[in-house]
């Protein structure tokens, strides 16, 4: 079976590959203290919820954007599954021309994900994905990864309102029944779920005026359910992309 493992700065999407099909996943926090041995008890325990164990696994690939989890997890997979992993990175062939000015640049789930799109639903494509960081990648029409956009991340921009302003409370991040708020807890969720589903709106819309053909808007990323009912751009929600593209990778490199 192949392991799939995607860390991003907030959390960890894993998944695990059996005949070419996704038969169980989790997302869990993205730990930067985690030791190998640490990784490779919270491994064992999820594959025990799904029944299967550490030793079910055959092979292992990782795209990640914390290089502290990126070695602890290469560690973890070489003493406790005895497999050295496939990192997404330099040298990995992914299909997918890279159009940037410095390629090295490109987060590995960003092209992670540009595969993933364009395999399963064409170009030309723009992937949303919503994590730590909001990131949009644009794909050609002839699979070409032609670069993209980074804003903040709902999450840390709570944070940051509800750090500076000093009469800000936090609250919960939900969808606001309206968008004009009738006190503070709703006004806040108003300007964040609203403002930032605004943003993608306009960010994609401009992104089709640069773009040949009519892209195909996907989804992804944890917040992605709490940000794209308010928005109008978006086509799909896809939540499970990365670990669709970590395994077209493993394969195509296999």
């Amino acid at each position: 079976m192949l392991l799939g493992i995607d860390v991003g700065n907030t959390q960890t999407a894993i998944g695990v590959f059996k005949d070419d099909n996704l038969t169980c996943h989790w997302r869990i926090s993205t730990n930067r203290d985690e030791t190998p041995d640490e990784l490779a008890v919270v491994l064992s325990n999820l594959l025990n919820l799904a029944d299967f164990s550490l030793k079910d696994i055959s092979a292992v690939i990782v795209s990640s954007v914390v290089p502290h989890c990126t070695a602890a997890l290469a560690e973890m997979a070489e003493k406790n599954l005895r497999l050295r992993p496939m990192i997404v990175g330099p040298g990995i062939k992914t299909g997918m021309p890279i159009l940037y000015d410095n390629p090295h640049e490109v987060g590995a789930d960003r092209i992670v994900n540009g595969v993933a799109a364009f395999r399963k639903y064409g170009g030309p494509a723009i992937v949303v994905d919503f994590g730590t960081a909001t990131t949009f990648d644009v794909v050609s029409t002839k699979g070409e990864y032609l670069g993209g956009a980074i804003a903040p991340g709902v999450g840390i921009s709570a944070e940051a309102l509800f750090t500076v302003a000093a009469r800000l409370s936090r609250v919960d991040l939900v969808k606001p029944a309206a968008v004009i708020g009738k006190n503070t807890e709703t006004s806040v969720q108003s300007g964040l779920i609203f403002g930032f589903a605004g943003l993608v709106d306009a960010i994609v819309e401009q992104m089709m005026k640069e773009i040949e053909g009519d892209p195909r808007v996907i989804a992804t990323g944890g917040l992605a359910p709490l940000i794209v009912p308010a928005c109008k751009k978006v086509q799909e929600v896809d939540l499970l992309l990365t670990l669709f593209g970590l395994k077209i990778i493993y394969w195509m490199n296999k």
